[in-house]
């Protein structure tokens, strides 16, 4: 598979993204068909909206930018539900902290766990996985007796073009 990201997890200002969003729709199509779900048209069309950028979008502007514009509409648990799927299936992230969605570009074992990267400026999202994070997040949890069941550490700030942009 491609790797349409450089190393460090952020698009470089002004990458063509096609090939992004043909791998997420690629690993989708794979994903849902190994899982024996169907990738439904409107699943399709909110998976395309959410990965037409590295950024987070909210549900209801998925719901605006794929229907307002053609006078159609669709009541917003429809787009709630297709994304629900997306993300169940591995294939589109919440990120919590903001109420909004991302689409996965990397690709990482069914557990998750993985630290998401925010810029608060340009609203640009990373994923990576560090072992020794998680690592010591599953030894304190273990203190703890306590069973994780999904890790995602969420971090915000300035990604590297936006540090330059000031």
């Amino acid at each position: 598979m491609r790797s349409p990201q450089p190393a460090a997890g952020f698009p470089t200002p002004g990458h063509d993204h096609r090939p992004c969003l043909e791998e997420v729709i690629e690993r989708a199509e794979t994903v849902f068909r190994e899982q024996g779900l169907r990738l439904t048209e409107l699943r399709r069309l909110v998976l395309e909206e959410v990965a037409s950028s590295h950024k987070a979008i909210g549900a209801y502007d998925v719901l605006e930018r794929l229907f307002a514009k053609e006078g159609r509409r669709l009541a917003p648990i429809s787009v709630y539900r297709a994304l629900d799927a997306l993300v169940a299936a591995g294939v589109v992230h919440r990120l919590e902290s903001r109420n909004a969605y991302f689409a996965c570009h990397v690709a990482h074992a069914a557990n998750r766990r993985q630290i998401v990267f925010s810029c608060e400026q340009c609203g640009a999202v990373a994923e990576v996985s560090e072992a020794h994070v998680f690592n010591g997040i599953a030894k304190a949890a273990d203190k703890l007796g306590f069973h994780l069941t999904q890790v995602l550490v969420e971090v915000s700030g300035t990604c590297m073009a936006c540090q330059g942009s000031r």
